[in-house]
């Protein structure tokens, strides 16, 4: 069981690396938003697992609470700036 889930946590940071690449690489700076919430999300997934294999999930699902709570705060403190930003570059 163990092996399977540090398979699991293995693959699921490889699959991390798409959104990187995207985060990194994105032709806009929406596409490069949306890169950085999805790794933020895989990685709320991944801090689980890690609770599984240190055996004490109760604690590390309050830690993923928390860094998705700031993932989603962060998001859209970004998408709030970069729309204000925008408005502001076609008014003038």
């Amino acid at each position: 069981m163990e092996s399977f889930i540090l398979y699991l946590g293995i693959v699921l940071m490889g699959i991390m690396l798409m959104p990187l690449y995207r985060a990194v690489v994105g032709p806009t700076t929406l596409d490069r938003l949306m890169g950085m919430n999805a790794i933020g999300s895989k990685t709320v997934a991944l801090i689980v697992i890690i609770g599984l294999v240190f055996e004490r999930v109760d604690m590390f699902v309050d830690i993923a609470l928390a860094y998705a709570m700031l993932n989603f705060i962060a998001v859209l403190a970004a998408s709030r700036y970069l729309h204000k930003r925008g408005r502001r570059d076609t008014a003038s």
